[in-house]
């Protein structure tokens, strides 16, 4: 009884390495300094700008997600994620750009589609479809849970990567102020996107 005690402990034990191992192989993020932290986005590289925070990813539908310090005069950060669902899952670029546009409203009631900017652009090979939409934020807390956001003069910067796996999602909220404070840190992270 102890041998196969000892002997699943050691299946167990080099189960869990050779997961390790699969994982390490996986894609990489690389900060400006050069160091790199290990991604669960398979093939989709990308360098991730200073001052952004990475955190755990909550589910495992993200890919990667980070805090983007608050902009003086902000109470809030920002929060910028990276989705993946898989193979031909998580719906076209347009209708997550409508989406996206529709999860802000416009104090005057008109219509945030008008006042969106949307663009499509390709970067190392991939097509890239963004959108850059300001207002109050009122998208659902959680899919289901009947709990919207009510967050005033907020900025919505988002985007669909078409790589040869599958569509990648990537979504930054916040206040419009911190949102503009990490403008150009968005942009040269998008323009890092690259699958090997």
């Amino acid at each position: 009884m102890k041998l196969i005690t000892i002997s699943a402990s050691v299946l167990l034990t080099i189960s869990l390495t050779s997961g390790a191992c699969s994982r390490a192989n996986t894609a990489s993020a690389i900060n400006t300094s050069g160091t790199q932290a290990p991604q669960t986005s398979g093939d989709l590289y990308y360098k991730v700008p200073d001052g952004w925070v990475a955190g755990q990813p909550s589910s495992k539908m993200r890919v990667a997600q980070f805090k983007l310090p608050k902009a003086d005069g902000d109470n809030e950060d920002g929060e910028l994620v990276l989705y993946y669902f898989g193979a031909n899952q998580g719906g076209t670029a347009e209708a997550n750009i409508d989406r996206w546009i529709s999860q802000i409203q416009q104090a005057d009631g008109s219509s945030s589609k008008d006042k969106a900017k949307t663009e499509s652009l390709t970067v190392n090979g991939l097509k890239i479809t963004t959108v850059d939409v300001s207002g109050r934020y009122t998208a659902e807390m959680a899919p289901g849970s009947g709990k919207f956001y009510d967050n005033t003069n907020y900025r919505l910067r988002a985007a669909v990567i078409e790589a040869p796996k599958g569509n990648y999602f990537l979504k930054l909220v916040g206040p419009a102020k911190t949102v503009g404070r990490w403008e150009q840190s968005f942009t040269d992270y998008l323009k890092s996107f690259e699958f090997k």
